[in-house]
């Protein structure tokens, strides 16, 4: 049984892999529409996120994710921990990253064909640890261990880059909740 605090986490890391695997279509950006912040950093940047997709249509939403990620040759980022951590794609980050989920029980799936060092796939690696996806929900000390050697030492910059990205709209808000969203899981997992 997860706690309240534990669902929200493991939610939050879908949302961003959610946003970072694949353009938002309609009823995505219909969902995120219907998000409301508050009054804190991270509230607010929910509610520029909730604002800027019930304005945009999922062509439009397309089209910043196509000039994002992938572009023609290469997107404006590169969303990938290898590229992150050492300038190039498939990398020994890639082959540290694999040699440990193998006994966490995360396998890659057949139907994905980028490396599982992607920021998505790392997004929904850390849900799946905190709700036990990949078999029973993983202690703290797991979570804390996977996401410093894996998340936490190139994703906040990934996070920054993409709330300063030239042709960021709606994924500049999706930058700065998942920065802060960082900063939250650092300072928690420090306690």
């Amino acid at each position: 049984m997860l706690t309240e605090s534990e669902r929200l986490r493991a939610d939050l890391y879908r949302l961003l892999a959610r946003l970072l695997s694949a353009p938002p279509d309609f009823q995505l950006l219909q969902t995120l529409s219907e998000l409301s912040g508050d009054d804190t950093e991270l509230g607010r940047a929910i509610g520029e996120l909730s604002a800027t997709a019930g304005a945009m249509s999922a062509g439009e939403a397309g089209e910043e994710y196509h000039n994002l990620f992938i572009g023609v040759g290469r997107g404006e980022l590169v969303p990938y921990g290898s590229y992150y951590l050492t300038g190039f794609l498939h990398e020994k980050p890639l082959a540290r990253l694999r040699n440990d989920m193998a006994p966490l029980g995360i396998g890659r799936s057949p139907k994905v064909t980028e490396p599982e060092d992607h920021a998505s796939a790392l997004m929904e690696m850390m849900a799946g640890l905190i709700d036990g996806t990949f078999g029973a929900p993983q202690t703290l000390t797991v979570q804390k261990q996977f996401f410093e050697k894996h998340v936490g030492s190139w994703m906040p910059h990934f996070y920054g880059d993409l709330e300063t990205a030239r042709t960021a709209r709606l994924y500049r808000p999706v930058g700065t909740i998942g920065r802060l969203f960082m900063e939250i899981e650092v300072a928690a997992f420090d306690m």
